[in-house]
C-alpha cells in the first residue's frame, strides 16, 4: 500500500475503526516517531493505544 493509499485508510490504533473524514488526532510516536491515529472517542474515554512500530503504550 503507498503512503498516499495509507492516509486515505487512516484507523484508530486503540479500537481500528476508519477514521478517514473524522474528527481525529494524529501524532508522532514519542519514542520512535511513527504516526499514530486515534478517534475522537477513543481519545476522549482515555483508551489505550501501542504504537504498532515499537511498542510504546499511552493513553
Amino acid at each position: 500500500m503507498s503512503q498516499t493509499d495509507q492516509r486515505h485508510a487512516r484507523q484508530c490504533v486503540s479500537c481500528g475503526i476508519n477514521i478517514s473524514g473524522m474528527s481525529a488526532a494524529t501524532f508522532d510516536c514519542p519514542e520512535c516517531g511513527c504516526d499514530i491515529s486515534r478517534c475522537a472517542t477513543c481519545r476522549k474515554q482515555s483508551n489505550l493505544y501501542e504504537c504498532p512500530d515499537c511498542g510504546f503504550r499511552g493513553p
